[in-house]
């Protein structure tokens, strides 16, 4: 369909937010009943809410869904949702066809991703933005292997030390001594691992990247 080609180059090009919006607006105009339309369409919100905000605030564990869980898995997550909100009022086939065009939107775009991430940087991951009261300065990181990294600076009082307290925070945990990790993803989890690596009293060093 060319609205569903033009809504997937959108999407593209503008991220979650505007993917997030999908499943409640085809719900808007699929919904026939008051009861029906408030009950799912109040379950959709909650999933868009669930996907986005805990990553946005730098959460971490199993049931934070990863950035490409954020696609893929929303999409069949609010597909059934606004199924079985279809079967209640019986216009099941009705919808039928935006619903599997809209789940293969969110795998299309999970795929572009992937294909995009193969020799990309990390994302900020909890470790961006810095403890407030440390200056940050983002080095140029490093690609090779197959795998990239990202590299700041953190200068500050005692930032060796609030480095780590911010790492743990945000849900990684001392794998070794000089290594923390975290993983994200409520089907398919990914570990991300920091390394902040003390060059002074005042000044830590912290290289991050995806295992």
């Amino acid at each position: 369909m060319p609205f569903v080609a033009g809504l997937s180059v959108s999407v593209l090009a503008s991220g979650i937010s505007l993917f997030g919006m999908v499943p409640i607006v085809l719900w808007c105009l699929l919904a026939r009943t008051w009861r029906t339309g408030l009950a799912v369409g109040m379950t959709l919100a909650a999933l868009h809410v669930w996907f986005v905000v805990p990553r946005q605030l730098g959460w971490s564990g199993p049931w934070v869904p990863s950035y490409v869980e954020r696609f893929w898995l929303y999409a069949l997550v609010t597909a059934f949702v606004c199924a079985v909100g279809l079967a209640v009022q019986r216009r099941l086939l009705a919808g039928a066809g935006w619903l599997f065009a809209m789940v293969g939107m969110g795998f299309f775009i999970t795929g572009v991703v992937l294909f995009d991430e193969l020799e990309a940087k990390p994302r900020d991951e909890g470790v961006l933005p810095g403890p407030p009261g440390l200056q940050v300065v983002e080095g140029p990181g490093y690609c090779g292997s197959g795998n990239c990294s990202r590299e700041v600076t953190m200068t500050g009082d005692r930032a060796p030390e609030v480095v780590r307290g911010h790492l743990e925070s945000r849900g990684y945990t001392a794998r070794t001594p000089e290594r923390m990790c975290r993983e994200v993803g409520v089907v398919f989890t990914h570990e991300v691992c920091a390394e902040p690596k003390t060059i002074s009293a005042d000044t830590v060093e912290v290289t991050w990247y995806v295992n």
